[in-house]
């Protein structure tokens, strides 16, 4: 029977187990304590009931006193507020002399209780009359009935203190006894907590060990395992079917598979370095494809427009001004169409110089763009193409193109630390910051469709994208912004390594 109940609690769920500690533990110590709470509230509730009776008699007699100072206080003064004092001492009286007995018995105490109530009705009665007279100003029966309750008030005092003293001799023995009583407690508890104790850790010590010792072997046998030492693990004991044996089993089939699993992995390794080289043969070209195909996307609706600006100018000039134009329009153009995908940051630099020519051109010289170089050494940095020139268009299209004032755009290049850093700034309107995130995230829309903002079609994403393809992530963009009407700044970093 009891090989059959081990045998089930090993095979018992390890949260069952623990339940079964943690609740048992908590019954024995619940119910321990249980027993000593109703003991111990019992042997209160008697020491309580010893001195009950003395603390009622204590304000049985108090109460007489007021009654009869009371009394005495209005003979001597007859005013109502001692007349007030008197009937409520008396009504506390009366109240307090329910709680005595009042049917016949043989026992001593309670005939003197009964005794005292009567008398203490007896008296009131006399205090009743001695009040009436004194109300009547019948002077010789007031005091006839006065030096009655006094003698009536003498005797109930004795009556009282008498009593007092028996119950109290008797309530101190009984005091004895309880106060033994709670020694003895005392000690039945502190034994109860040491056998609760050691019942407990017994407990854990026999479930504890019944769920660690399975696992030490597990353990044992892993750390031969991580070792390599496969051929001295051999199977490792199932102790039960809670979840520690079954990762027994678990573990006892992986190692029996590991030869097999080497094998096979060495057989791949060798398929994956094939694969691996023929994969970045691919991927090489694909990021060429990729930046090529990036490169190429320009929009043929600035060629018309830079075309027709100059028509215009040579209809309205025949000099050298239609010449420049033309040639700083074709220097742009033969700059698309180059077959290098990198450039020096100086060429780039270059090709902004000659579309902000052809903008001004184009308007009127409305646009004033100024550079600021912290060094010509930073300007050998190889760089992908078409990188600055999106950048400022997009500043013209969308910043500073309808704005009133003085419409500025500022680039600048300097290092910081083993970056170089290059800055387009403007003075327009502005960008909000949930617009900024969009455009980072590569999920802002711009107006392409319309006729007036239309630009090159190499925009921000499109620039990001070169950048981090060329730089393999490390660069960095940020747009900066501080908010309506505030201007806009893109900052490009990229590492000072590729100088």
């Amino acid at each position: 029977m009891l090989k059959k109940m081990s045998r089930k609690f090993h095979d018992m769920h390890l949260k069952t187990k623990l339940t079964l500690l943690i609740v048992g533990t908590m019954l024995l110590i619940l119910s321990v304590n249980s027993i000593m709470y109703i003991i111990l509230n019992r042997m209160t509730q008697q020491l309580d009931e010893i001195y009950v009776g003395n603390v009622r008699l204590n304000e049985l007699e108090d109460a007489l006193d007021r009654v009869e100072s009371s009394m005495a206080g209005y003979l001597n003064t007859k005013g109502t507020d001692t007349l007030d004092e008197y009937y409520r001492a008396e009504q506390t009286y009366q109240d307090l002399l329910k709680g005595l007995e009042q049917k016949v018995t043989d026992n001593q105490l309670k005939m003197m209780e009964r005794d005292i109530y009567n008398m203490s009705q007896n008296y009131l009665s006399v205090t009743e009359s001695t009040i009436e007279a004194k109300r009547g100003r019948n002077v010789e029966r007031y005091k006839e009935m006065y030096d009655s309750a006094a003698k009536l008030y003498s005797y109930i005092k004795t009556y009282i203190t008498s009593l007092n003293g028996y119950r109290f001799r008797g309530n101190t023995e009984s005091y004895r006894v309880l106060s033994s009583s709670l020694g003895y407690l005392e000690i039945s508890s502190i034994v109860s907590f040491f056998i609760m104790v050691l019942l407990d850790i017994m407990l854990v010590i026999l479930v504890t060990g019944n769920i660690t010792r399975p696992l030490n072997e597990l353990a044992i046998a892993a750390d031969k395992v991580s070792e390599g030492e496969l051929d001295d693990v051999g199977v490792v004991k199932v102790h039960g079917k809670d979840e520690v044996g079954k990762v027994t089993m678990a573990f006892n089939q992986m190692v029996s598979s590991i030869p097999g699993y080497l094998s096979r992995l060495k057989e791949s390794m060798e398929k994956e370095q094939l694969l691996k080289e023929k994969e970045l043969l691919m991927e090489a070209h694909l990021k060429d494809a990729h930046l090529k195909y990036l490169q190429a996307q320009i929009n043929p609706h600035f060629l018309f427009n830079t075309l027709n600006a100059g028509m215009q100018l040579a209809m309205m000039e025949r000099a050298d001004k239609t010449s420049e134009y033309i040639n700083q329009v074709a220097a742009f153009f033969r700059y698309n169409i180059q077959e290098n995908d990198e450039v020096t940051l100086a060429q780039e630099i270059q090709l902004v110089d000659t579309y902000i020519y052809i903008l001004n051109v184009r308007f009127s010289g409305d646009i004033h763009f100024s550079k600021d170089i912290e060094s010509e050494d930073l300007l050998d940095i190889r760089i992908p193409g078409m990188i600055l020139q999106p950048l400022v268009e997009n500043s013209v299209n969308y910043g500073i193109r309808d704005i009133e004032r003085t419409k500025k755009i500022y680039l600048s290049v300097y290092s910081v630390d083993d970056n170089i850093c290059i800055s387009v700034m403007d003075n327009g309107v502005g960008m909000s910051q949930e617009l900024i995130k969009e455009v980072l995230i590569g999920e802002y829309k711009s107006e392409s469709d319309s006729e007036s903002k239309k630009g090159n079609g190499v925009g921000l994403n499109n620039v990001m994208q070169r950048l981090r393809l060329y730089f393999n992530g490390a660069d960095n963009f940020e747009i900066i912004s501080n908010g309506r009407d505030q201007g806009t700044e893109v900052v490009i970093t990229v590492p000072r390594a590729e100088v």
